[in-house]
């Protein structure tokens, strides 16, 4: 790891221009935030830890860590180390240290980004039971080549720009220069942002929420903790420009660690109250929140809360306990005697909240760094619980999904032995037109379950409230499924997991064209879906109104003036005798032909190079692992379609469609001991009969399809398609053909 690490190069000094500003920092900041890894640090209010605003930009080096894989990536290349997260960080600050004398500034150079709570497996060995359903960085920082560092007391900007031991001067000059372009002229224009008109929806029902802290209780009262920090997530579609998000929200209340981080495939937008970690030299400080309550609506009603705040007994246990927790956690770094508790019980008071506070401070013993420091305390123990290891078993136990930034640390650690880290908390992360945020609160032995639940909420009311205010989107109702008789959000859909339709692929389904409401074919698709029924499953298949339950799906989901794909399935439920519990599902989206926007309209085989075998291709089963990695396959290697083979290596079908050979006047469909007899192949067989064609089948190999006219692959959803190669070679295609056999169809 230090071998590869060496071979970066070193910084040798940082250029410090003072700059000035013709516009307040957040519209600066806005001209660079479409920009991946961007970080923007801004100190909103007036609290003794709101001083500066950082920016980071043009980074040179970004290191994206998961588990014990770090790639660093530079303009030129991507590293990959393999190793524990916090030693690769180590090993950079090392090689990136600054030994010269430097301006004094909170930072000059040196890595900006997040921590997130998952890294805490690279501090302490722990069950991972949530889901990671993110699969983002447990480690994201970047090393800018411009850092702007914005003093909010003295009113003054400075620019930073790290020397590198391979720069003649003129990198610097490249970038002061990129620099200049992007800092002048008219700023732009403000963008805007949108989520689902209905909102977030969690991840808990307040009753499971609620069974979740009365069982921590239960932990508490059996002796395996004295608090927990337990949380929800919330989540919503999301449009527009996740800094417009940032920016409404600095506006709406600023608070001292606002975040924005532009990670590329994703975004952080943080509004955190909490410090972490300070680190100025060796000396060390952390700031631990404990205790909330919501803001009055009268100032008089403000007091009350505030004083009831101050004089609860439960919140002074909690912060207290918090506070010990954080003095053994710095303590295990610092020098003896050095933990002093300088501020406790402090109030402060945010839009939307007040928050009770202590400060800690210590001085690090000679020869421990910022990563050590990390190491001792990281997560916080006012967002894990006591004694925090076990606290953390138990929030893996009873949160579904990992937290990733929740509860981690956002901020900058320098190469001059400075660092300063917030507490992701208020902090929302945009991925693929997701948003998804937690809140949570410490539970103890006498917390009220409902008030915890309650507690989740005050604390995002920020958040939640500015996707209230005048904000329009789509409803995140939808889509809905017919399930067993009935509607429902397809996000409320529950199949029993021990049923064999589940654990065996014991299923089937059938895939239908609806054209404005109209399902094409459908007593053909039935037809085919009884016989798998009586195929495959006990007891008679159901006798019901299909186009009904057809149209009620539609009609749900706002398809009917449109093409849409409809999806018949059956799961075989546990029982074998009535009442069965088999599950049928009727699911509805959009369909877009394949070959919109193409030219020329016609697909690419490419050949899959392992054959397929089974009774089963007779029917569209739910065992359809094989078809789906076999599109893959071909996806991968530049085809549209996978063509499949018999064992014999005789052709067979492809991995979506049936396939028909054409020249001169006849037509075959290939011969295969099992392949889906196909609704669509079988109306192209009747036109081409009627038209006068012989249609037969016969057996095949991929080289006779270069001798024919016209090769067509059909199925219920894009009807008929010509091939356009096979194995990047080209076929034949006569489209005259293919057009009177399209008309026909239509």
């Amino acid at each position: 790891m230090k071998e590869t690490i060496n071979r970066f190069d070193t910084i040798t000094g940082v250029r410090e221009i003072p700059i000035t500003l013709n516009e307040d920092f957040l519209t600066f900041a806005g001209r660079f935030t479409a920009i991946p890894g961007t970080v923007a640090l801004m100190s909103g209010g007036k609290l003794d830890c709101a001083r500066h605003h950082i920016l980071g930009i043009r980074p040179w080096i970004s290191l994206r860590g998961r588990g014990t894989t770090c790639r660093v990536q530079t303009a030129q290349n991507e590293t990959i180390i393999h190793g524990n997260l916090l030693e690769t960080l180590r090993h950079f600050l090392n090689h990136f240290n600054l030994a010269t004398p430097l301006p004094i500034s909170p930072i000059s150079a040196g890595f900006l980004g997040y921590l997130a709570y998952d890294l805490k497996d690279a501090v302490e060995d722990l069950p991972r039971t949530a889901i990671d359903d993110l699969c983002l960085p447990h480690l994201y920082l970047t090393v800018p080549s411009i850092l702007i560092l914005h003093d909010k007391v003295r009113r003054q900007t400075r620019l930073f720009l790290p020397e590198r031991q391979s720069d003649d001067g003129s990198r610097i000059t490249g970038d002061l220069d990129w620099f200049s372009k992007m800092a002048s002229g008219p700023a732009p224009e403000e963008s805007s942002f949108r989520g689902d008109v209905d909102g977030f929806a969690a991840n808990f029902s307040r009753s499971a929420y609620m069974s979740a802290i009365r069982r921590i209780q239960a932990y508490i009262a059996s002796g395996d903790v004295y608090q927990v920090n337990m949380s929800q997530r919330f989540g919503m579609n999301f449009e527009g420009d996740p800094f417009a998000l940032f920016r409404t929200l600095y506006r709406m209340n600023p608070a001292p660690f606002f975040a924005y981080i532009n990670a590329g495939d994703h975004h952080i937008v943080s509004t955190s109250p909490e410090r972490f970690i300070l680190q100025e030299g060796r000396a060390v400080e952390t700031r631990p929140i404990k205790g909330t309550r919501p803001r009055g609506k009268t100032p008089s009603e403000d007091d009350v809360l505030r004083r009831a705040l101050m004089d609860s007994p439960k919140d002074d246990a909690e912060l207290s306990m918090i506070v010990d927790l954080m003095r053994n956690d710095i303590g295990k770094v610092c020098s003896p005697g050095s933990i002093q508790v300088s501020e406790h019980k402090r109030i402060e008071t945010y839009r939307n909240v007040c928050h009770l506070v202590s400060k800690i401070t210590g001085t690090l013993e000679t020869g421990n760094g910022s990563v050590d420091l990390i190491k001792a305390v990281f997560p916080g123990g006012s967002i894990t619980g006591c004694p925090k290891i076990r606290a953390m078993e138990i929030i893996d136990e009873f949160e579904p999904s990992s937290r990733h930034i929740y509860t981690g640390a956002i901020g900058y650690i320098s190469f001059h032995d400075t660092m300063d880290l917030s507490i992701a908390i208020r902090t929302a992360t945009i991925q693929n037109d997701r948003i998804l945020f937690s809140v949570g609160g410490g539970v103890v032995y006498d917390s009220d379950p409902s008030d915890e639940f309650e507690e989740t909420l005050h604390k995002g009311e920020t958040l939640l409230s500015v996707f209230r205010t005048g904000k329009t989107g789509k409803r995140a109702s939808g889509p809905w499924a017919w399930i067993n008789g009935r509607l429902y959000p397809l996000s409320q859909a529950i199949i029993p997991a021990t049923h064999p339709g589940v654990q065996f692929g014991h299923g089937f389904f059938e895939t239908i064209r609806v054209d404005t409401g109209r399902p094409r074919y459908l007593s053909a698709h039935i037809a085919r879906f009884n016989g798998a029924w009586h195929h495959l499953f006990p007891g008679d298949a159901p006798d019901l109104s299909w186009d009904v339950i057809i149209r009620q799906v539609i009609d749900k989901n706002h398809l009917g003036n449109q093409v849409a794909a409809v999806k018949i399935l059956a799961l075989l439920g546990s029982r074998t005798e009535p009442p069965f519990d088999h599950t049928l599902m009727v699911t509805a989206r959009s369909y877009t032909h394949r070959l919109a926007g193409r030219d020329p309209g016609g697909l690419r085989l490419v050949t899959y190079p392992h054959p397929r075998q089974t009774p089963l291709a007779d029917y569209k089963t739910l065992n359809y692992l094989y078809y789906r990695m076999a599109g893959q396959w071909a996806k991968a290697r530049g085809g549209d379609e996978a063509l499949i083979l018999n064992p014999d290596g005789t052709v067979s079908e492809t991995d979506t469609a049936n396939i028909i050979l054409v020249k001169n006047r006849q037509a075959w469909l290939p011969r295969s001991a099992h392949a889906l007899p196909g609704i669509m192949v079988r109306k192209v067989e009747n036109i081409l009969s009627r038209d006068g064609f012989t249609v037969s089948t016969a057996t095949f190999i991929p080289q006779d399809l270069f001798e024919m006219d016209i090769v067509l692959l059909s199925n219920s959803l894009m009807e008929i398609v010509p091939v356009l190669s096979l194995d990047d070679a080209p076929l034949k295609v006569v489209w005259r053909l293919f057009e009177d056999i399209c008309r026909a169809i239509r």
